[in-house]
């Protein structure tokens, strides 16, 4: 029997299928989609079985044995396989990096190099004395002493043995149990052997006689049994108690709430959107609904009674959310209609309870799974739903290999199982909402609130007049005197600002320099806790300068404005304010999200300020005011969606506020209030911008009219990367079609980013055939050539961005 696997080595001799004999004893147990150990060239790597045949094209000598089986029962599944391939030619990556983005991180490989001592005679003292009382040591002892070229004698010698140990990140997590053991007759005995001094023995042998439970962890043998390790240890010895492992899921830790689910009553418009989603399930149609409801319509609803239907037939849903910050809120509907039928996937888990997670739905223990992007590739095997919820975000996009759109999965799975994709969102991407327009996807809209509530009233504040009337404060007037009334009323604010740290910059005054990162051509952040400037982009950090680092002046000023700097200015403006601030600096830790979200859903809080991570799905009965601070974070940036970002943020933000009984009203800073996007967001009705939109699209012949690909090169020296920037680009005009615009080469947005320089093009088509094809072809001209000279070729066929 032969088998064809994907070796874990990402290289492009090497991203194809390599041929292996299964050993007689294997033959029994090998499937497809199961990960196996394989010798390759001089060492030991881990692979996935993609095929299963009889005979082998190659000469059968030269083939060589899989070492052993990792997976009794295959990992991937027999879709996912196939999705593979799809993501390997859809994303231009290899094809191990789509096998290895569907499973959890705890199943992923290392590798580790180890040398075996194999005869000790003609070996120096030196390199012995590495060994110390063991036969095996790391290769790491003998490179830090210096000691590669003895090592490398040795070798050759055949007194040392170099091996490659692979083994995967996560473990199943075990527990011990204690019991007593079957023979009754002996429990007795031992009981009445018992020397007087041993009470606590005595004592914890007639309290499990008693008991119906049979089997006990230590944890639960102190509480209940009021026992000890000492007395546990003692009954094992004398035979009486018995211990097995056993393996158990770890307890995502999740905060306590009171609350119950509530099933509404859904309106006519949910019932009607429902509907139609329900006959596709009942047809088995992979059709594509765009849900799009303004906020508050009520489309979570519609979700669970969706989900609910896949549940009583005996299959499954997947629901994704675009941040983890929504995960909280989103896990905690769920479980409480569905109860232990969920599983939660997200960034925020350990490494060990996503592989807990993930061998729930592997197993078939849970019918839905609740989670960000990877969660698409949960292994369910009988999908009846997948559903994204605010399908507009750009999180749904990987930005490293392999990148793909969970949409796009989701698209492919859906037509695997026929059944149905929900895309929901009160302010659909553009390309979504054009696809519907035409037909490619089916919409589903809810005009009103599903509590039939007025949207919320906004107001535009334009700082200029602000600033000309002398007031050089972050909080206009407007927004002062409101936030003031709604903390009289007792009621919650939420302040949306999408800049964290305390200020954008920090700039000399008196010769203008910008005190920027080493490592990438962009302006340090400074932090006010621990005095810190920090790189948004490779994470470095360094102290403030007490002078300037150019021309040695102490005239430093802090300029611009982050949460941290809006907090202190809260407690300036209004001291008796209770602040929680949610932002990257605020949720390093595991569980912030949902602690400060509880916290502020308990009335802990007065004002809850944040970045974009607040800005949408959170859904509290007293908020009554949405501040937003400044409009024109996102939308002068040199991108050609800034204006689409800007109006859905401002959009979601505003819909925070007045969801349940209480009125709510928005105020809207900014310096440009004449721009469309700030203009349409007042009115939050989405086709007037819709529609303005696409005009300027079409005009400078931008998505959702054209598609894009983005080409980017990058190199540690500035003249090779616009080299080989301009060589891909002269390639691309070269090869491509008459009709198909390559733009470029020029140097990207951000110019540097981890002491690598950046130059793109850009790839404007309406029809280009052979554009993988080429694509493919530029891609093996870079991995055979230019590769060699620390060249980096990037290459997005649906890029999010553009910077």
């Amino acid at each position: 029997m032969i088998v064809e696997v994907i070796v874990d080595v990402s290289a492009y001799p090497i991203d194809r299928p390599f041929d292996y004999i299964v050993p007689e004893k294997l033959e029994t147990i090998i499937e497809r989609g199961s990960r196996v150990h394989v010798p390759f060239g001089n060492r030991k790597v881990l692979g996935f079985i993609t095929n299963i045949k009889e005979h082998s094209d190659l000469d059968m000598s030269k083939l060589k044995e899989i070492i052993s089986i990792i997976d009794v029962e295959p990992v991937i599944t027999e879709e996912l396989l196939q999705l593979s391939k799809w993501m390997t030619n859809k994303t231009l990556c290899y094809e191990i990096d789509a096998l290895q983005v569907m499973l959890p991180a705890a199943l992923r490989a290392t590798y580790k190099k180890e040398i075996r001592l194999v005869e000790r005679d003609g070996v120096d003292i030196e390199s012995l004395a590495l060994f110390g009382s063991k036969e095996i040591v790391s290769y790491e002892i003998f490179e830090k002493a210096g000691l590669l070229r003895q090592l490398k004698k040795y070798l050759d010698q055949g007194n040392f043995q170099l091996d490659t140990v692979i083994k995967q990140h996560g473990k199943m997590k075990i527990i011990a149990q204690y019991r007593l053991v079957e023979n009754m007759e002996l429990v007795h005995t031992q009981l009445s052997e018992l020397p007087k001094n041993a009470i606590k023995q005595k004592e914890l042998i007639e309290w499990l006689l008693t008991q119906k439970q049979s089997t006990y962890t230590m944890a639960e043998l102190k509480d209940s049994a009021q026992t000890n390790n000492h007395t546990v240890k003692a009954l094992i010895e004398k035979g009486i108690l018995e211990t097995k492992n056993k393996e158990i899921y770890r307890e995502i830790s999740s905060l306590e709430y009171n609350d119950k689910d509530h099933r509404f009553k859904l309106t006519d418009e949910q019932q009607e959107a429902l509907s139609k989603i329900n006959d596709a399930q009942n047809n088995n149609e992979h059709t594509t609904f765009l849900l799009h409801g303004i906020t508050g319509s009520g489309k979570t609803e519609i979700y669970l009674n969706a989900i609910e239907k896949s549940i009583n037939e005996g299959k499954e849903a997947i629901m994704l959310v675009p941040e983890i910050s929504l995960t909280p809120q989103m896990t905690r509907r769920f479980k409480l209609r569905f109860h232990d039928q969920v599983a939660v996937m997200h960034s925020g888990l350990s490494v060990g309870e996503k592989f807990d997670e993930w061998r729930k739905i592997w197993r078939g223990e849970v019918k839905v799974v609740v989670g960000a992007r990877s969660a698409i590739f949960a292994p369910f095997k009988n999908l009846g739903l997948i559903i994204l919820d605010e399908e507009h975000e750009s999180t749904y996009k990987q930005e490293d290999i392999p990148r793909y759109h969970a949409r796009d999965v989701a698209i492919w799975r859906s037509n695997f199982h026929q059944c149905p994709v929900v895309l929901g969102s009160a302010t659909p991407s553009l390309e979504s909402y054009a696809r519907a327009s035409k037909g490619v996807y089916s919409l589903l809209t809810l005009h009103m609130r599903a509590k039939e509530q007025s949207l919320p009233v906004v107001n535009i504040v334009d700082m200029r007049a602000e600033l000309k009337s002398g007031n050089r404060s972050m909080f206009s007037i407007d927004l002062a005197d409101a936030v003031r009334e709604k903390l009289e009323k007792k009621e919650q604010i939420v302040l949306f600002l999408n800049k964290r740290g305390f200020s954008s910059f920090v700039l000399c005054r008196d010769c203008g320099t910008v005190v920027e990162c080493d490592n990438c051509d962009i302006s340090l952040t400074y932090h006010r806790e621990g005095e810190q400037l920090k790189c948004h982009y490779c994470g470095h950090q360094e102290p403030v300068p007490k002078q300037c680092p150019e021309c040695s002046s102490e005239h430093i000023r802090f300029f611009g404005t982050g949460t941290q700097k809006v907090e202190e200015e809260i407690t300036k403006l209004f001291p008796y304010a209770r602040v929680l601030r949610m932002d990257v600096d605020t949720t390093r830790t595991k569980g912030s999200h949902e602690r400060i979200l509880k916290q502020f859903g308990d009335g802990e809080a007065d004002i809850l300020l944040g970045t974009q991570m607040i800005a949408k799905g959170l859904d509290f009965p007293n908020i009554t005011l949405v501040g937003v601070l400044n409009a024109d974070t996102t939308l002068h940036l040199a991108d050609f969606r800034a204006a689409e970002k800007t109006f859905q943020l401002m959009t979601q933000v505003s819909g925070r506020a007045g969801r349940h009984d209480k009125e709510g009203q928005v105020h809207i800073q900014t310096y440009t209030p004449e721009h469309y996007a700030i203009e349409y967001s007042k009115s939050q009705l989405y086709e007037p911008f819709y529609h303005k939109e696409m005009q300027v699209r079409k005009q400078f012949e931008y998505p959702p009219f054209y598609y894009l690909t983005l080409v980017q090169v990058t190199h540690e020296n500035v003249m090779l990367a616009s080299e080989y920037a301009k060589l891909a680009t002269d390639w691309l005009r070269a090869n491509l079609s008459a009709s198909t615009m390559v733009i470029g080469p020029t140097s990207s947005a951000i110019s540097k980013i981890q002491n690598r320089y950046r130059y793109q093009c850009l790839i404007k088509y309406k029809k280009e055939p052979i554009l993988v094809e080429k694509l493919q072809q530029l891609i093996k001209i870079y991995r055979t050539e230019w590769i060699k000279k620390g060249i980096i070729l990037t290459i997005d066929l649906d890029p999010s961005t553009i910077l």
